[in-house]
């Protein structure tokens, strides 16, 4: 440590490297600044590439993609409006084999009801007993006759008569009595009546008419039955159907064609043409991205240049003057007080002035 002659020199050459020890601590700060500013421009450059990228191969792949849906669901119409028409076809085919198959069954019944007709007319039979409704009620034989007859007594036997009870004003059980009383003399008087009379006078041509009517249900059954035969059927080759199935096959093909090139697309896509936007893009912001990082780069030097100037001049400051002044000295303006002080000789050496200067602080 060597000994101070002159207080004057000393505290100025203090002032001095306190001074270029601010100043490069300023510039230290103004470069850390410029780098962080320049690093959040370059990372927010990096980022818009890299969206740009990502922006540009989802349009491009999503332009793919739509351009084989589209034709994939072109075809898929297609599909479904050729499976149509071989259907309507053969829809239409099953109906004429049913038709020719149960022709012979048809105009049989189309004579039978001719000829009950003809019998009617002969014997003078009433119209009315040329019906279902009275072979269902007077000469039942089948299941549905039955229900129908079933029906028919549970209308005006249950709920005509019940229905007029509901609607009475006042209900009492004498007049639901009543009510089942008329009814009952209503409609089985009528029934009696009918009955007897068309029997007594046209038993002969109703029992025929009872057994051509038979044959007309046998008949029918019998179509039925063909008819569910025809349908359930799986040989769809009487109905000229290759045509159909050959446009079918051809459009599923086409299809399945149509399905792999998307699949090669898209594939291409992935793993050559996204490298490809990539590169166009990075290319064409290279040299603007590269030049920031040169920037940067270049900054980061000048600034450990800078803090290494720092950290030289702190530990110069600290090794020269730091053992006489006070750190809390260190400081332009004090340093100018401290001289002060001194020039005025109010103070013997460095440790007096310090402690004039606390005292009048």
């Amino acid at each position: 440590m060597n000994v101070i002659t002159d207080y004057g020199t000393f505290l100025r050459e203090a002032k001095s490297a306190v001074m270029e020890l601010t100043e490069l601590e300023h510039q230290e700060e103004n470069l850390a600044k410029q780098l962080r500013q320049n690093q959040k421009t370059l990372d927010m450059e990096k980022k818009a590439q890299e969206d740009k990228i990502n922006q540009t191969t989802k349009k491009r792949l999503g332009e793919i993609t739509s351009s084989y849906d589209k034709e994939l669901s072109k075809g898929q119409e297609q599909l479904k409006k050729a499976r149509s028409k071989r259907e309507k076809a053969k829809s239409q085919g099953v109906k004429e084999r049913i038709v020719e198959e149960t022709s012979d069954l048809r105009d049989d019944n189309r004579r039978i009801r001719l000829q009950i007709k003809t019998l009617f007319q002969q014997n003078h039979v009433p119209g009315y007993c040329n019906t279902n409704l009275y072979y269902a009620l007077y000469f039942p034989k089948q299941i549905k006759e039955f229900l129908k007859l079933l029906l028919v007594v549970v209308l005006c036997f249950l709920l005509i008569p019940y229905g007029i009870y509901l609607l009475l004003p006042q209900r009492t059980v004498l007049f639901l009595v009543g009510i089942y009383f008329v009814c009952i003399l209503v409609f089985g008087g009528a029934y009696v009546f009918i009955g007897n009379r068309t029997r007594e006078h046209y038993g002969t041509a109703l029992r025929e008419g009872r057994n051509l009517r038979n044959q007309i249900h046998d008949n029918t059954k019998r179509i039925r039955r063909i008819t569910r035969s025809i349908k359930r059927d799986k040989n769809e080759a009487i109905y000229d159907l290759q045509k159909f199935d050959d446009e079918i096959a051809q459009i599923e093909q086409n299809l399945s064609e149509t399905a792999a090139k998307k699949k090669d697309a898209l594939n291409a896509f992935e793993t050559v043409t996204k490298n490809i936007i990539a590169d166009e893009i990075t290319e064409a912001r290279k040299d603007k991205i590269t030049n920031m990082r040169n920037q940067c780069d270049e900054q980061e030097k000048k600034l450990q240049k800078l803090r290494e100037a720092i950290k030289t001049r702190t530990l110069y400051i600290t090794d020269c003057y730091g053992s006489y002044l006070s750190r809390e000295f260190l400081q332009p303006e004090k340093l100018d007080a401290l001289a002060d002080i001194m020039q005025r000789g109010t103070a013997a050496n460095l440790s007096e002035a310090m402690e004039q200067y606390r005292k009048n602080a």
